[in-house]
């Protein structure tokens, strides 16, 4: 079997192939010490997720328990989790948990922590040492380039014919936290140099990195050392087993300055710097908290980055995203957090405390789970059974997506050949969808239509003196492209084409007089 890899279809855009075949990792991710233990992966988190119409599971490796003998790998649970997906019928993003986790080294092995002169540590201005292994630190990314080269050799070993692995974060949420940049005396030596001669030719820029950077020199500074880092460890992997790679992002939010949120890693804004260094992965990834999910969204997918977003808020909103990850942004990979959670009594949710939240700007409702099984659960089959179609359309004008981005956002105005639909969202609830939607033109007259707490009108073109009325107004469902009817609604329903929070399929033929 070919390699899963990441490559732009005939239509030009970006798609994970597997096994030959476009695949959209309908995801989600688990908590991050849940993949520790096989046991408590086949108690606690497979039966909750069967339910969910996912095809993939994103969890980490851990370097910690990979290595915990200096140059002795121990392989038992990444073999255990792999035959489980196996058994599940599931793909596996797999986490590398190496020298950085949420800009701390929390995951590197016991042997590594005790060593701080051989593995020094990133200091503040103040010379105070923080628990982040610099990436300055060739020692350090060496043993880590090691560690993951022979995880990729190991996967290739006992997984290339199955593909049940099908891509790799490598570390996680990169950055320092509390300082700016890496104040020890081989950052300080290397700050005071000419930005490197690669990154110097892609920005057409030369000097010192304040002289080019300015206010931003530090943190540009980090995110060339950390991203080179990634780049020596993912490239060497990659060598042994050429897996789809790439990184992912704590958002960079208010307070907004370098420090308040990791400096270094690869926010929007340093996205070219991270694309020079790191050329072996294939897109720079967002974990979003935020309120204004669909903003972030808009930022990360660019020409040059599809989206993939490992982590996403997993309450009730999450389905509303996830039509629009797929349907306006063509993404790779939608996978809301502590997946394995929604089985839970919403009270029993493990949230962060209050003061966190504020603190990193997450919208405490998206630890709301009420109901939220349910919504992305119908979710992710409409979009499993809309998929012959959505490969058809998708990157044509006879597809279009939306969502509501903010309060203040109460409707969208879609333009197709022969008609135009008004769409108005419902105000915003928690625990409850936004409104969203997917909408395909399948003929000149003929529209099938998927929604979330959001009405639509359909309109003539402007200066066509004629009104528009359904021959028929259907809903339904999908199995695998082809479309199954339900009730016929031309009695009173059509005087209002409305969908629940809950997300429907309907399908409308048109005519004029």
């Amino acid at each position: 079997m070919s390699l899963p890899v990441v490559k732009r279809d005939e239509k030009g855009i970006f798609t994970l192939y597997v096994n030959d075949q476009p695949f959209f990792l309908r995801s989600g991710e688990l908590h991050n010490s849940s993949a520790s233990s096989l046991e408590y992966m086949k108690e606690n988190v497979w039966p909750f997720l069967r339910d969910l119409h996912l095809n993939s599971v994103i969890l980490p490796v851990y370097w910690e328990l990979l290595e915990k003998e200096e140059g002795a790998y121990d392989y038992s649970l990444v073999d255990g989790i792999i035959n489980q997906a196996r058994e599940e019928k599931m793909k596996l993003v797999f986490l590398w948990f190496g020298l950085w986790k949420n800009a701390e080294s929390m995951y590197v092995p016991g042997w590594m922590k005790k060593d701080s002169k051989t593995y020094f540590r990133a200091v503040k201005v103040n010379g105070e040492p923080i628990n982040t292994i610099s990436p300055l630190c060739s020692a350090a990314v060496d043993k880590d380039r090691q560690a993951f080269t022979a995880l990729m050799k190991h996967i290739r070993e006992i997984d290339s014919e199955e593909n049940t692995v099908v891509a790799i974060q490598v570390e996680n949420e990169i950055g320092l936290l509390g300082t700016s940049r890496d104040y020890g005396e081989t950052a300080d030596k290397a700050f005071a140099e000419a930005i490197p001669a690669a990154l110097s030719e892609k920005i057409n820029k030369s000097g010192t990195w304040k002289e080019v950077f300015g206010t931003d020199a530090e943190e540009a500074f980090m995110a060339w050392y950390f991203a080179s880092a990634v780049e020596t460890i993912a490239s060497s992997g990659k060598a042994e087993y050429d897996l789809p790679c790439y990184a992912n992002a704590w958002l960079k939010q208010y307070p907004w300055y370098a420090g308040s949120y990791p400096s270094g890693g690869p926010v929007h804004t340093m996205h070219a710097i991270w694309k020079a260094a790191a050329p072996s992965l294939f897109t720079l990834g967002p974990d979003i908290y935020v309120a204004d999910c669909a903003r972030v969204m808009d930022e990360y997918q660019s020409s040059d980055n599809p989206l993939f977003i490992p982590e996403i808020r997993k309450d009730a909103v999450a389905a509303s995203y996830a039509l629009y990850a797929f349907g306006a942004k063509d993404a790779i990979c939608f996978s809301p957090f502590g997946i394995e959670e929604l089985g839970l009594d919403p009270s029993k949710v493990d949230c962060p405390p209050m003061e966190v939240m504020i603190a990193l700007n997450i919208d405490p409702s998206a630890f709301d789970i009420t109901d939220s099984k349910d919504f992305l659960a119908q979710t992710n089959s409409i979009l499993e059974n809309l998929e012959p179609l959505y490969l058809q359309y998708r990157g044509t004008e006879h597809l279009q997506a939306f969502v509501k981005h903010q309060d203040l956002d109460f409707g969208t105005f879609l333009q197709f050949e022969d008609y135009d639909i008004a769409v108005g969202y419902d105000p915003r609830k928690s625990g409850k969808t936004l409104g969203s939607g997917i909408v395909i033109e399948l003929e000149k007259n003929r529209f099938l239509l998927i929604g979330a707490s959001c009405s639509m009108q359909f309109k003539v073109k402007p200066g066509v003196n004629k009104k528009v009325d359904f021959v028929t107004y259907e809903e339904g469902r999908l199995d695998h492209g082809q479309w199954i009817p339900g009730r016929v609604l031309n009695g009173d329903e059509k005087m209002s084409v409305r969908f629940s929070p809950m997300p429907e399929v309907r399908m409308i033929e048109l005519f004029t007089y």
